[in-house]
């Protein structure tokens, strides 16, 4: 009898998996992808130590010196944070628009919003170059006003811009479709106005979604390369990206320098990641205890 009741739960608990298999199924998978992704990185992280400690210490110095390096890993990550705050902003509304509204062409906006990742990057660098380069539709008239877009920093953020807004609609739309309507009606009824119920019920129940729409913005736009290098310039010091140093360096046969801005650049997205991802949890226990 004890040991028919300790087997029980045991068969229980594997009647409850429907997916055939699911234990090997998941081990191959855990297995594919640290093959995939965890020895590339490990690879990258002990590229630059594979000639000795001292080695790797003068090549990290030496990185830490150069002004070229350090300006390229400035121009990237400034564009970067400056697009994905930027992108919040519309990506809320166009989000809003989706989940909430029902405005004519919602179907059309929902298909555009993917764009972004279905369009090759170098389609969309070759795109925004001709078209806020000092001929182009947008950049022309600008051009005469004294404003210029293409090759600056401008043109950079606008570039990643366009690559990052999709994960700001795609992450926010979902958690304003599941958002309860019963508390804004509850906000309404107890006297709070349109601005009130926004600020003070529904952005609260959005910052998660906003912290991580915003994390995977930054951390696509840090590696960006391909919508970038048109529009940009690529001039050194100004607006040369850290991809493209990348590429340069390799182009030079300076295998060690090109892995030590990849590692820099792997470092400091984990790094955000791991801070976006804590100051997540941190505001979702927050609005769970609110609530």
């Amino acid at each position: 009898m004890i040991m028919r009741r300790a087997a029980f739960p045991i068969r229980a608990r594997w009647q409850r998996d429907a997916l055939p298999g699911f234990g090997l199924g998941l081990g191959l998978t855990l297995f594919w992808l640290a093959g995939l992704v965890m020895l590339p990185m490990v690879a990258l992280i002990a590229r630059p130590w594979g000639e000795g400690l001292h080695s790797g210490l003068l090549a990290f110095a030496h990185a830490a010196h150069d002004r070229r390096i350090l300006s390229a890993l400035g121009v990237s990550f400034r564009s970067a944070l400056i697009a994905a705050l930027v992108d919040l902003v519309p990506g809320l509304l166009i989000a809003w628009a989706l989940a909430r509204s029902d405005i004519p062409g919602r179907r059309l906006i929902d298909m555009l919003v993917d764009l972004p990742f279905a369009l090759p990057t170098a389609v969309v660098g070759i795109t925004m170059a001709t078209l806020y380069g000092p001929n182009g539709w947008i950049g022309g008239p600008l051009g005469r006003l004294g404003m210029r877009i293409a090759f600056t920093q401008t043109g950079i953020v606008l570039a990643i811009m366009f690559v990052g807004l999709p994960f700001v609609v795609r992450t926010v739309a979902p958690v304003l479709r599941n958002l309860p309507r019963d508390v804004e009606d509850a906000a309404r009824i107890l006297g709070a106005n349109r601005m009130q119920v926004l600020l003070r019920v529904i952005l609260p129940a959005l910052y998660p979604a906003l912290v991580t729409a915003f994390g995977m913005a930054f951390a696509r736009g840090i590696g960006e390369y391909g919508s970038v290098i048109f529009i940009a310039g690529n001039q050194p010091f100004h607006t040369e990206i850290a991809p493209l140093l990348i590429v340069i360096r390799l182009q030079e046969y300076d295998t060690q320098g090109a892995t030590l801005i990849g590692l820099v650049l792997v470092m400091i997205s984990l790094l955000s990641l791991a801070l976006i991802s804590l100051l997540r949890r941190h505001l979702s226990h927050g609005t769970q205890g609110g609530a």
